[in-house]
């Protein structure tokens, strides 16, 4: 990571910060890496129960930097180290990845979004399990603006959060939209006055909880999204057998009974 990223850790929580604040946090090549080796890193941080992403300054993010988009009108890709033709994080390219690497991490990620986020920036909020927004934030699908389309795995996921016809008028007018709209469409979880510090208090609530059933429960929600009933129904089986009996299961029923904050064992 470079300093296009702040990241900090306490008690278990990840505070993650884009941090280019004087372009509005827009993504440019350094800012796609710097953002790839902090979820490699989160993933690999057996420590980590919670991660929060937010931006500084003015914005979430703003989305491609203006620069690369000009770039492609000359020739060049929108990445130049990457050929986003080929599958290079798993089922993702590398613009993809910086999306749904969030929904990869197995702890669940809350994004605190104020200011914009559009086009990419707007993606790169739903790659989180929750999304908090300022009042005043505006969003868009606005890659039909620049004769693109949303491309980083943005289609994939707002399906699953708003109703079709929505996503096909923001996504075909490339209008802006407010929070309270976001709200009311499904792509936000709650409008509050200080999305950063409720997501750090949802997320320090979620720490509290025994680590073992929260990275089975993103599992299992993850696996729902795109499973059949009958494959649902068996990995909630699977992970519930694989969970009782464990030491953070007793200790999570022994803390309740004993009226104490419970005191989990991290593998």
């Amino acid at each position: 990571m470079d300093d296009r990223i702040r990241l900090s850790i306490a008690n278990g929580v990840a505070d993650v910060r884009l941090n280019r604040p004087d372009r509005l946090n827009a993504l440019d090549p350094a800012m796609f890496v710097a953002i790839a080796d902090a979820g490699a890193w989160l993933a690999d941080n057996s420590g980590v129960r919670a991660v929060v992403l937010s931006g500084e300054g003015e914005a979430f993010c703003a989305g491609l930097d203006i620069e690369r988009l000009v770039a492609t009108t000359e020739g060049e890709p929108i990445l130049p180290f990457a050929d986003l033709g080929r599958r290079t994080h798993g089922i993702a390219n590398w613009a993809q990845h910086l999306v749904w690497l969030w929904r990869e991490l197995p702890v669940p990620v809350i994004a605190a979004v104020h200011g914009a986020a559009l086009g990419g920036g707007f993606q790169l909020s739903l790659g989180a399990d929750i999304r908090y927004l300022a009042p005043d934030t505006r969003l868009g699908i606005v890659e039909a603006k620049w004769g693109l389309v949303p491309d980083m795995a943005g289609t994939q996921l707002m399906r699953h959060l708003a109703r079709e016809d929505i996503v096909r008028e923001l996504t075909y007018t490339a209008r802006i939209f407010s929070a309270d709209e976001a709200l009311a469409y499904g792509f936000a979880t709650k409008v509050v006055d200080d999305p950063r510090e409720a997501a750090l208090a949802t997320a320090r609530a979620i720490a509290d909880r025994s680590p073992d059933a929260i990275r089975a429960a993103k599992r299992l929600l993850n696996l729902a999204a795109g499973c059949d009933v009958a494959t649902g129904l068996a990995a909630e089986t699977a992970e519930q057998a694989q969970l009782l009996g464990t030491p953070n299961h007793v200790e999570a029923v022994r803390a309740n009974l004993e009226r104490r904050p419970p005191r989990w064992s991290v593998a």
